[in-house]
């Protein structure tokens, strides 16, 4: 299915380019700017011309005069502004990004009395018994970094279930409320791969729910699938706006939504090319269902079908990444499996034999050894082929594993802001030496392994600068001093564009088709506030989206 896709693409453009439009007038032109192609052959220009929703030409202002036709062409003078391909998030749930915005937001809180009162405030205009949501708690972020309890949040919210999602949401904190609604107590057992969290005193559960655990939460209520709908609209158009302000282009969706996406599509509200990624099933009737819905994706040329998603562990920040030695803060720990091994490896081997993609969630050492143990048993059962399968994640490596990336065709799914967030507490959970390998994008480009950047929103902001500040710095984001964690790590900025561009094309079988800016591609591209190629650390962050070019058209312009 991919490699039709694949040759499809490719098709496409050699017949574009060959026909070359007749080198008629341009839709669009943009001139007098410094442009980032990502094309080896020819990596810098002044000025492109696109027609319709693809690039007619590249090359110096006057080679792309000629496109130019008063009263048909729109030209956007650059006045020297750095121009690069539209950016491509590998790894986003973008109806959560939407829907994010009308939760709790606890992202950044540095103690539990501001979760108390941000609880209490959402408490007094919501209904009795109305759900109270929130998300983003660290609390590494919190004195003695010591975890939440439920003791903290009853006092405010004694008629009002309360869900509070860790910032990488595989732990959460719920009130006394909902424990009692979803009957958990002291004698119900952990879930497989999952842990109720217990006073050590009174074996009473904290509140805290981690990975398969948080499972055990019942949300009682009938589900109004019209009311449903409507916030799936919401979301995705306040996602889709954000998306367009920094310049996202293309994402990788991991989620559910594919009707609600066709939608938009149909309606020409789609602005951005969606890569739709439903979970791995564990039966063959399943995988049936999803080739009939990338079928009916061809008629919807902005959405594709993608990977199918697991998991195999759970991640750092909650100490549940599955690591092959005891966690250093937690002797008692080596993380947690949240699916048997030998599950994983079965399905991914039935999904391989239907010539799908894979992609695994995998953060520890050991569960990204198992994700590419999986990938080789496929590779044994079902023989070599192109299926570009990909580790979600790959934070914590072995060098032993480097290499085997690039052996088995393993795609490396990264994050780089993930970096800079984790690092607070990642030599606390691993100590020094092991964090050798951790977030490794340089060792593993020279172990000639291939990468796609992503951001994990709303995990993490959905904005690409600050994982490129990430990729080449190393550094928290208040611009510490110094050379950055594991600086032998750090990437040029031009490397972190291209693996943020370029990178998850390749991702999702598309680099004949973008990721890149030549003649004969999509006419996806962004132009922005600062040169990125040049500029001081300290601007990164800063920069901001000046246009954003979708499918030929200008779909964000910066007002002055």
């Amino acid at each position: 299915m991919q490699k039709i896709l694949r040759l499809l693409g490719i098709l496409a453009v050699s017949l574009f380019i060959a026909l070359d439009t007749a080198q008629g007038a341009a839709s669009l032109v943009l001139t007098n700017g410094k442009i980032l192609t990502i094309d080896s052959a020819h990596p810098r220009a002044e000025a492109l011309a696109i027609e319709g929703n693809r690039i007619v030409a590249v090359g110096s202002s006057a080679e792309i005069a000629k496109y130019v036709e008063k009263g048909v062409t729109r030209v956007i003078d650059l006045q020297g502004k750095l121009v690069v391909p539209g950016f491509n998030d590998a790894h986003a749930h973008l109806f959560s990004v939407g829907s994010a915005l009308g939760k709790v937001d606890l992202v950044g809180i540095t103690s539990y009395d501001q979760m108390r009162e941000k609880v209490a405030e959402r408490v007094k205009i919501s209904g009795s018994g109305e759900w109270i949501i929130g998300r983003g708690w660290d609390q590494s972020l919190v004195p003695g970094k010591v975890w939440p309890t439920k003791e903290i949040i009853d006092p405010v919210s004694p008629g009002n279930p309360v869900q509070l999602n860790r910032a990488d949401s595989h732990s959460m904190l719920v009130n006394s409320y909902v424990l009692k609604q979803s009957g958990i107590t002291k004698d119900t057992p952990d879930p497989e791969g999952g842990e109720i969290v217990r006073d050590p005193r009174t074996g009473e559960p904290t509140g805290v729910l981690k990975e398969n655990a948080m499972g055990l939460v019942k949300h009682r209520g009938s589900y109004d699938r019209k009311k449903g709908a409507e916030d799936s609209r919401n979301d995705l158009e306040l996602a889709l706006e954000m998306a367009r302000r920094v310049g996202v282009t293309s994402v990788t969706h991991i989620g559910s939504g594919a009707e609600t996406l066709q939608d938009f599509a149909r309606k020409g509200k789609l602005t951005a090319r969606i890569y739709y990624c439903p979970p791995l099933p564990d039966n063959p009737e399943t995988l049936q269902t999803y080739k009939e819905l990338a079928n009916s994706f061809e008629s919807t040329p902005l959405i594709r079908f993608g990977f199918l998603k697991a998991f195999i562990d759970g991640t750092l920040g909650s100490g549940t990444a599955a690591l092959f030695e005891p966690y250093k803060d937690n002797p008692a720990s080596t993380g947690t499996l949240v699916q048997p091994y030998e599950k994983l490896e079965s399905d991914v081997i039935r999904a391989d034999k239907e010539g799908f993609q894979v992609g695994v969630h995998a953060i520890g050492t050991r569960g990204n050894r198992l994700v590419l143990e999986a990938c080789e048993a496929a590779l044994r059962a079902n023989g070599r082929r192109d299926s570009r399968h990909r580790v979600e994640h790959a934070q914590i490596l072995v060098k032993e594993d480097l290499p085997r990336f690039k052996e088995l065709g393993v795609i490396a799914s990264m994050q780089p802001s993930h970096c800079i967030t984790d690092k607070r507490f990642a030599e606390d959970r691993l100590g020094h030496e092991r964090c050798r390998y951790a977030y490794a994008w340089r060792s593993v480009l020279d172990a000639g392994g291939k990468i796609a950047f992503g951001t994990d929103a709303p995990i993490e902001t959905i904005n690409p600068m600050d994982g490129l500040y990430a990729a080449v710095t190393r550094k928290d984001r208040a611009g510490e001093p110094g050379e950055g964690w594991i600086p032998e790590e750090k990437l040029t900025m031009e490397d972190a564009i291209e693996l943020y561009t370029l990178g998850p094309a390749y991702a999702s079988f598309e680099e004949n088709l973008k990721g890149s800016l030549e003649p004969g591609k999509l006419a996806d591209l962004v132009v922005l506030s600062t040169d990125l190629l040049e500029a001081p650390e300290s601007e990164i962050q800063a920069t901001q989206v000046l246009y954003t070019i979708f499918n030929g058209k200008v779909v964000y312009e910066k007002k002055p």
